[in-house]
């Protein structure tokens, strides 16, 4: 008879089928992060900005501020009576609505709306007969580094691991768990540490894949390069996967069923899907919130990706980072190990 392949063999391979049969799975790791990438970067696309919609509440003057906002390329002015425009307003179909001579009624937590006061306000005043005492000029900057979908793709790239990651030991090690085949497994002369080692073997494959895949995309579409080493890219993208695997792994290290195991990961992911700087920077996070921030394992990864994609940054420069996620990697793999539950 032919002699047995190892066991951690047999399990890797066993783990890759068990995936690639799920549609689903391969739908979220690979079609899905594809979509969003699209979907963003033609909505931020190198592009003239969309006029701010503003109003202007019909009077004696309504008609000279419409006609001097709508000179303002930033602007697109509407008449409204005052009760019209205070609804409209209030329902964020306008950012700012002029009244009378002039009064500007917005909200200043709204970017947009300060963006217009400042517009409207500059554009009535020249109107009104004010000249600048300086002359300015504008230097549009368009290289890479300074759009948003350069800033963009790095924090998709570290959400896909992350949420891959985490998802797909979590969802593989609970699943095992309700069918009583970790039960089984123990039973056999495998070891119990092959197993959990090849279900990181296993999200390695894929890793590669997936972030070759969405990179490439990046590349293709929208010119977004890797400016950095190819290696410390490589490096940053084999640690990120490691540490959340390992986060994974810990969250389902005790989990009976999926909603349970599903209602933990949401609760460990949202504070990163929201503050790590996935799809806007950090920095508009109060200050005493910014030093916990930067502690979380997505936060150090999405600075290293965008590190090294646009800045070049070198392996000495992203020590922080990589320590970061090193912690978090350890940690996480001792603490699962230690309590994980195989029935």
């Amino acid at each position: 008879m032919p002699e047995p392949r190892p066991a951690l063999l047999e399990l890797t391979v066993a783990r890759l089928k068990e995936f690639l049969r799920e549609s689903e799975a391969l739908f979220w790791v690979f079609a899905f992060p594809l979509i969003l990438t699209l979907a963003l970067g033609w909505a931020f696309r190198d592009k003239p900005p969309d006029r701010i919609p503003v109003g202007v509440v019909d009077g004696p003057q309504a008609k000279a501020q419409i006609h001097a906002l709508a000179k303002s390329p930033v602007l697109l002015p509407q008449l409204f009576t005052a009760d019209a425009g205070r609804e409209q307003l209030r329902r964020g179909k306008i950012s700012l609505l002029v009244e009378g001579g002039p009064v500007y009624r917005y909200d200043p937590t709204r970017p947009d709306s300060r963006t217009a006061r400042v517009e409207a306000d500059d554009a009535l005043q020249a109107a009104a007969g004010r000249r600048d005492v300086l002359p300015s000029r504008e230097v549009h900057v368009r290289e890479q580094g300074s759009r948003y979908i350069d800033f963009l793709i790095p924090g998709l790239l570290g959400m896909n691991l992350m949420s891959t990651g985490m998802w797909s030991m979590g969802f593989s090690i609970v699943n095992s768990r309700m069918k009583k085949l970790l039960k089984r497994l123990v039973a056999t002369p495998m070891r119990r540490s092959d197993y959990l080692v090849a279900q990181f073997l296993s999200r390695f494959i894929f890793l590669v894949l997936e972030v070759v895949v969405l990179v490439a995309f990046g590349w293709l579409v929208f010119d977004v390069r890797i400016n950095g080493s190819i290696a410390v890219f490589a490096l940053i993208c084999l640690l990120g996967g490691t540490a959340f695997a390992a986060i994974g792994m810990l969250v389902a290290s005790r989990a009976r069923t999926l909603e349970a195991v599903s209602g933990m990961m949401n609760f460990v992911m949202m504070p990163m899907w929201l503050c790590s700087g996935v799809f806007f920077s950090y920095e508009r996070f109060p200050e005493a919130a910014k030093p916990v921030i930067r502690a979380l394992p997505l936060t150090a990864l999405n600075d290293a990706l965008r590190g090294v994609m646009n800045d070049a940054m070198t392996l000495p420069q992203l020590a922080p980072e990589i320590l970061n996620l090193a912690v978090w990697t350890v940690v996480a793999y001792v603490v699962a190990l230690k309590i994980f539950r195989w029935q």
